[in-house]
């Protein structure tokens, strides 16, 4: 899996700078922002009905996410394919079919992230403007222990930890920029750490066939 991702990576990178050689520099006409009337609400309007529809459809799509994998068929069916791959071939579900549906869900969701950045958060695009958020989404689902609420939340762990480099940089704190900038990634890397100590927490937290490859009997 590891390599694979990385030439998919790496291939990802090179693609979308050639597809997207002729749209660099060219601004987006940005999209609107807030939920009539709630947003004119003293305090709670602006810090909770004034984003953009996209911020609110992730928070519902992380809600139906976790609510499909409690609480429907499918949901069980991934868990098991998960948990015991030869148990649920065993029991008649298609294994491959049903990891090849969970990685396009995965996709789309990241292509999600991906255009929120490009038509949302900066209504343009320029060559690796990911800046390497995808391996913070990555590290994400390590810290999270495979779970969708945790994983919003350290979503906006990092987020905040974002924010406070460019609120610092426009306070005048006496740091370089680029010092400030590394604040997300080093949060990234001092997770992955403590996620890592916690050894025993995180093995149950994760599918025990994660990673494993499966061979049809």
């Amino acid at each position: 899996q590891v390599p694979a991702g990385l030439a998919l990576t790496l291939f990802g990178v090179g693609l979308s700078a050639f597809v997207g050689a002729s749209l660099v520099g060219k601004s987006l006409d940005p999209v609107g922002r807030g939920v009539p009337l709630l947003e004119d609400l003293p305090v709670l309007g602006e810090l909770l009905f004034a984003h953009d529809p996209l911020v609110y459809f992730a928070l519902a799509l992380a809600a139906a996410t976790a609510w499909a994998l409690r609480r429907t068929r499918l949901g069980l069916v991934v868990r098991a394919v998960g948990e015991d791959h030869d148990a649920a071939h065993a029991l008649g579900y298609r294994v491959v079919l049903v990891r090849l549906g969970c990685i396009l869900y995965g996709g789309a969701c990241a292509g999600l992230a991906g255009a929120y950045l490009s038509l949302v958060y900066t209504p343009l695009w320029a060559e690796n403007m990911t800046a390497g958020r995808g391996w913070i989404a990555l590290a994400l689902v390590v810290f999270a222990t495979w779970r969708p609420w945790w994983c919003v939340l350290g979503a906006y762990l990092f987020g905040g930890f974002t924010i406070l480099q460019l609120a610092m940089q426009a306070a005048g704190f006496g740091i370089q920029s680029q010092y400030l900038a590394m604040l997300p990634y080093l949060a990234t890397i001092a997770v992955l750490a403590w996620s890592s100590a916690r050894g025993r927490l995180q093995k149950l937290g994760a599918p025990a066939c994660l990673g494993k490859p499966f061979m049809a009997q």
